[in-house]
Formats: C-alpha cells, structure tokens, sequence
C-alpha cells in the first residue's frame, strides 16, 4: 500500500475569500471518491488549529500499489481538479511511503 500526503497553504486577500478557497480545494478533491482506480481511501482535512506555520489544507489517500498512485497523477478526473485550483495554492508539500500490510 501506498500512503500519498499533500499540504497546501491556500491563497486569499481577506479571511472570507481564503475560506471560500479552502472549501473549493476539500470539495474539489473529496469529488474525486469512488472515481480513481486503485484508491482505495481519501481523505481531505482543514486546518483549526490556526499556526502561523500550519499548512492550510491535507489531502491523504492510500493507493493499492505505486502503479495506481502514478495512474492517479494522470488521471483526467485528477487533472481536472488540478487546473480548476490552478493559482489557489501558495505552498505544496508531499509526502508518499510504502506501507507493509502484515
């Protein structure tokens, strides 16, 4: 199994228009349920805790194998999520591990 993690640090000019961004980002994603092969979990959550370094936005799935993961980044429901935020996020940070399952 594949854990796959991104962080986003989200734009916006005011608190309210960063709001409307964020809620664009988790809907985007969490649309993508049920649609990508080999995915077999995904999960999209919303930083409270407010620190100044805390990132924005966490996308965590889990992937049966490493060739579903690279099928997902290619995706055309993945790419179409990814160029409707184009310019929403600011910072992105990845995470992918292998996980043995016993």
């Amino acid at each position: 199994m594949i854990k796959h993690i991104v962080m986003w640090n989200i734009l916006g000019e005011s608190s309210a228009e960063k709001k409307a961004n964020i809620d664009k980002v988790k809907s985007a994603f969490e649309s993508l349920k049920g649609k990508i092969p080999g995915m077999v979990h995904l999960e999209v959550g919303v930083d409270h805790s407010g620190i100044d370094y805390a990132c924005d936005v966490v996308l965590y799935t889990e992937f049966e194998a490493q060739a579903d993961l690279d099928a997902y980044a290619v995706h055309p429901e993945h790419l179409k999520v990814r160029d409707a935020l184009n310019g929403l996020r600011v910072a992105r940070h990845q995470v992918d591990y292998v996980v043995s399952i016993n």
